[in-house]
């Protein structure tokens, strides 16, 4: 057989290889400029200055805690599930653990019947043993996160569940890549005076940002895991309520940025201010929301109280139970929704979307309304047809700011597939 020989150019001929490229670094990742308030004053950075020794692996309650804690910047990568309510071994806790002074949840519901106490608020030693076994019960779940940190999950599977995560009178905090999910009181207390008919009240949001600045909320999913509100038992004619809000952002808190997240099946969900007298929030309490999907909520997407509050290009999956409204405008709120698509389930009205909570105005453009998941995108005045349903409250549309910090605002047909691309694992 005659053998081929090349010439000697060509059979030195080869080919270039291209370097790999190395995978963005989440923790070191910071709050782009112009998106949203809270790339505002000194923008939020979070942790991503960091030393190598002040970058943490965690996958404990413990470790967490204080890993979080203090000032230095500092990365804080969450591994796996972390379950708050676990002794520092790690041995899971039930809420009998936490009860103290003779508690027992027959005991209180026994006790505090209207049908036996009255419509009096609950009082005595049952009552202090109560609120004695709460407190043993928020030493353990409740967390406090310190400025200049970020914390981001690693991979696609970081969840804290039971945890309530509090960034109070801190600045420049990143929370990325999480599932904040379940966190659950196993004291809600009996209020015969809320409302009507009276009420379970609980504590512990899964994220509060209290007095805080330039706070970057991105890419997590707030859920109640295997929990959901609609499964929860009545008590005394009311639902036994054992959560508090998935997210508040409260008390002057300024600069937040709350972008690509899911908010799912929970009725109360977000509020910005928490006090129609705290006029010290007046000025403050800027946050934009955007290309957040807020899935399956009862209210309060968001519920605002006095704050410049953007909302733009969310998608809003809006079906009934526990439904009452998304928007809701507050006492001395500048709420300015635009581009948003809400997919109206179950016959639910356009008029539904807006409630009136003390305000008196709201700008809203570009909103647009979508049918069962699918059909034709169809433009709608939100303010009108709140007004046309209830006009004793009727709303006006007076402008008293314009939204700056804004990347750019998409056409609201283009968040049809918003769903697919948010909350945690997305990154």
């Amino acid at each position: 057989m005659r053998r081929l020989v090349l010439p000697l150019s060509a059979a030195l001929v080869m080919t270039a290889v291209t370097p790999a490229q190395a995978a963005p670094d989440t923790g070191r990742q910071v709050l782009p400029e112009g998106d949203g308030w809270g790339s505002a004053g000194a923008g939020t950075t979070g942790g991503s200055q960091a030393s190598p020794e002040n970058v943490f692996r965690v996958s404990t309650a413990e470790e967490f805690r204080e890993a979080v804690s203090g000032d230095e910047p500092k990365i804080v990568h969450v591994e796996g599930t972390i379950d708050a309510n676990s002794a520092p071994d790690g041995t899971p806790l039930s809420c009998e653990d936490y009860a103290v002074g003779g508690y027992t949840l027959e005991d209180y519901l026994a006790a505090y019947d209207p049908d036996v106490w009255g419509w009096e608020e609950p009082s005595g030693p049952l009552e202090e043993a109560r609120e004695a076994s709460a407190d043993a019960q928020a030493e353990r779940v409740r967390v406090e996160v310190g400025s200049n940190t970020t914390v981001v999950g690693a991979g696609d599977d970081a969840e804290i569940t039971g945890m309530s995560i509090r960034v109070v009178n801190q600045e420049n905090v990143i929370l990325r890549n999480l599932t904040l999910s379940d966190t659950y009181d196993c004291f809600p207390g009996w209020d015969p005076g809320d409302g009507g008919e009276g009420n379970w009240n609980s504590e512990y949001d899964h994220l509060e940002v209290s007095g805080s600045t330039n706070v970057w909320i991105d890419h997590n999913t707030f859920d109640d895991g295997d929990n959901p509100g609609s499964e929860l038992p009545e008590r005394f004619g009311r639902r036994y309520e054992v959560h508090d809000g998935l997210l508040d952002v409260v008390r002057a808190s300024d600069l937040v940025t709350v972008s690509y997240n899911r908010f799912a099946d929970r009725d109360k969900a977000i509020l910005v201010g928490n006090s129609d007298g705290r006029t010290t929030d007046r000025g403050l309490l800027r946050v934009t929301f955007h290309h957040n999907h807020f899935d399956g909520l009862g209210q309060r997407a968001p519920r605002v109280r006095y704050g410049q509050v953007h909302v733009y290009n969310n998608h809003y999956t809006v079906a009934t139970g526990m439904y009452q409204y998304s928007l809701g405008v507050g006492f001395e709120s500048q709420l300015y929704a635009e581009n948003n698509l809400f997919d109206m389930r179950d016959g639910i009205g356009a008029e539904e979307i807006i409630g009136n909570w003390g305000g008196t105005d709201i700008v809203e453009h570009g909103n647009a309304l979508m049918r069962d998941g699918r059909g034709r995108i169809t433009g709608v005045d939100l303010v009108e047809a709140h007004n046309e349903a209830d006009p004793g409250r009727a709303l006006g549309t007076e402008r008293t700011w314009t939204p700056e910090f804004s990347t750019r605002v998409e056409p609201v047909h283009a968040i049809r597939g918003l769903p697919r691309k948010v909350g945690a694992g997305r990154l």
